[in-house]
């Protein structure tokens, strides 16, 4: 699965883009019936949300659903639902207020948004994913699958920092090659949920896609991925 991320073909990869929504309506057929609701939800209505206040931030209702759309769009985990619930509006209005405030610094915002309860370096990359997408990428295990050396996957901030690395040096490769210019860290993690999705699914969507690995990317390990996995998180 490793193929799309060391494509250095962008018109490979808008093929696989054009492909996402299909990915996730077959994916809410299978068992995920909501996920097409909070997918776009997600991609959609909460960025035009966040990007409308004169200081970005999220409200309490939306970081619950939020949540809700991380847990069904990957593993459930109905623990989480509870924690991120149980803080109160004034500190995630707070605390994500100066997360944004933050970046461009992505790893002083991720342990900002890393201290409200049930939230870990996966979640606040979801809730910066959102608002800034141009700068970092939701950290689903989709997409780190995809990269080659980032497995075993570790829900740590030091993780993600390697995540982002690898996406935003991807992201701008295509920019160079694509007349369009609109890869970012975000899109890219669009790219690579739905083909890792469409794989394990055996959905037919994107079957017959030709990948052609980059002839200048070498696909070695990185040294952080000989490190045994981090014990299992509380908040992810």
């Amino acid at each position: 699965m490793s193929a799309l991320f060391c494509c250095d073909e962008a018109a490979t990869w808008r093929r696989v883009y054009e492909k996402y929504w299909d990915v996730v309506e077959a994916r809410a057929k299978d068992k995920k019936p909501k996920l097409l609701q909070l997918d776009k939800w997600y991609q959609e209505k909460l960025p035009a949300l966040i990007s409308s206040r004169p200081d970005k931030h999220l409200t309490q209702p939306e970081l619950v659903k939020l949540m809700e759309w991380k847990l069904t769009r990957g593993k459930f985990r109905p623990r989480l639902q509870q924690l991120v619930a149980s803080n109160s509006e004034e500190t995630i209005q707070k605390c994500s207020r100066k997360a944004f405030n933050l970046l461009p610094d992505v790893q002083a915002a991720i342990a900002e948004l890393s201290t409200l309860k049930g939230v870990g370096p996966a979640t606040a990359s979801a809730v910066l994913a959102a608002g800034a997408p141009e700068l970092t990428a939701f950290m689903s295990d989709e997409a780190m699958e995809s990269i080659p050396g980032l497995t075993p996957i570790q829900y740590t901030a030091k993780h993600y920092a390697l995540y982002l690395e690898k996406m935003t040096a991807q992201s701008a490769k295509l920019n160079k090659v694509d007349p369009q210019q609109d890869w970012t860290p975000h899109k890219l993690e669009l790219c690579l949920w739905a083909m890792t999705t469409a794989t394990k699914q055996q959905l037919p969507l994107l079957k017959d896609l030709n990948v052609k690995g980059s002839r200048t990317q070498k696909q070695t390990s990185d040294p952080d991925s000989e490190q045994r996995p981090a014990k299992k998180l509380k908040a992810s």
